[in-house]
């Protein structure tokens, strides 16, 4: 399902300005706080109404402001998840669970409950009330709320930003599966660089109420001209397990090259989607020798972007796009123009369990 939006929406010393095309799959809206990211979800959640605008979601028509149209919010049939999860406090887990079923359609196709207990992992929780869960918990039972309602989309604001690593770590996986195999469609907002390089197949880039770029996830984060800074600024490759190694390294192969990374918790054939962060990208002439580094990717500049106090330098590799952040001083001396042939090295224990997710299908 393809949602098209345009929005132009006046606040008081701010104005949203807005067009485009999500396709199917995870369309992520990303940017700093104040970007508008909010704003776009809520005009498409009905909680809006803009000044005008058309929002299309497959062939419903949501909101049409030159024809007299807005849809109310709860006849839209999206699923809302929250930062907080918003459950009721006064119903058990499993009452909250089914006011979801409330808002589905007669007819409409909807997963069994018993299927989503199972896939989010919340049999236990069932009679217990909100205030008894820990957030992570919280989160998981407001996602199978939102998917039992049949939505033909799912609304997800900032669903991570309240939670622990420990917390994001337990809800990430049920992201993953709601978008690689119940394919449901889903229009997410971050200010993460981390989580949207897990969760994204398409990045819509807002600044100060602008669309600044949009595109396939892999290419828009390893765009220089729109990459952050520190960990910020990252490029994503996909990759396949090939080996665990007995001394606690796990081999994967990406466009033929070997990486390293510590042992993963995943099987030989498994195919991953992994960050790498600009910041821990060396680059060298040549092929490097006795380094404790592991990953040596040879590539071509493709561009490089001059920060003033660095150069964000896009690298293209046989296991894809890599960023590089390195001074201006080592731009100078190791010449860094388009076209140059550099190497990237990038230490194995430089990634975490947060920037390795599974790929999108």
């Amino acid at each position: 399902m393809t949602l098209s939006v345009a929005l132009h929406h006046r606040f008081d010393g701010f104005v949203l300005d807005v067009a485009f095309e999500a396709p199917p799959g995870v369309t992520v809206l990303f940017g700093p706080s104040g970007s508008g990211k909010s704003t776009v979800l809520n005009a498409v959640a009905g909680l809006l109404r803009p000044d005008a605008g058309r929002i299309v979601a497959g062939p419903a028509v949501l909101t049409d402001t030159a024809r007299g149209i807005h849809v109310p919010a709860h006849r839209r049939r999206l699923g809302v998840i929250f930062q907080d999860g918003r459950l009721f406090p006064h119903l058990s887990v499993r009452q909250n669970l089914r006011y979801g079923r409330w808002f589905a359609p007669r007819g409409a196709p909807a997963m069994p409950e018993g299927a989503v207990i199972e896939m989010l992992g919340i049999g236990a929780l069932l009679s217990r009330t909100p205030a008894t869960l820990s957030g992570g918990e919280r989160q998981r039972v407001a996602i199978g709320r939102a998917l039992l309602a049949a939505p033909r989309l799912i609304l997800a604001d900032e669903p991570l930003s309240a939670l622990d690593d420990q917390r994001k770590a337990e809800i990430m996986p049920c992201l993953e599966r709601l978008r690689d195999e119940l394919r449901v469609p889903m229009l997410y907002v971050s200010h993460s660089p981390a989580e949207v390089a897990r969760i994204a197949t398409t990045v819509a880039m807002l600044d100060a109420g602008r669309l600044t770029r949009i595109g396939p996830a892999a290419e828009v984060l390893a765009d220089p001209s729109v990459a952050g800074r520190g960990r910020d600024a990252g490029a994503v490759i996909a990759a396949r397990v090939v080996t665990h190694h007995p001394d606690g390294v796990t081999e994967l192969d990406a466009g033929g090259r070997a990486l390293f990374l510590p042992t993963l918790a995943a099987a030989p054939g498994d195919r991953l989607r992994l960050r790498i962060a600009a910041q821990d990208v060396m680059l060298a002439r040549g092929l490097p020798q006795g380094l404790s580094a592991l990953n040596i990717l040879p590539g071509t500049v493709e561009s490089l972007v001059d920060l003033g106090d660095s150069v964000l330098v896009r690298l293209s590799t046989d296991a894809g796009a890599i960023l590089s952040r390195i001074t201006r001083r080592s731009a100078r001396q190791l010449d860094v123009v388009p076209g140059a042939a550099l190497t990237a090295i990038v230490k194995s224990l430089s990634h975490g369990p947060a920037d390795v997710g599974t790929p999108t299908h």
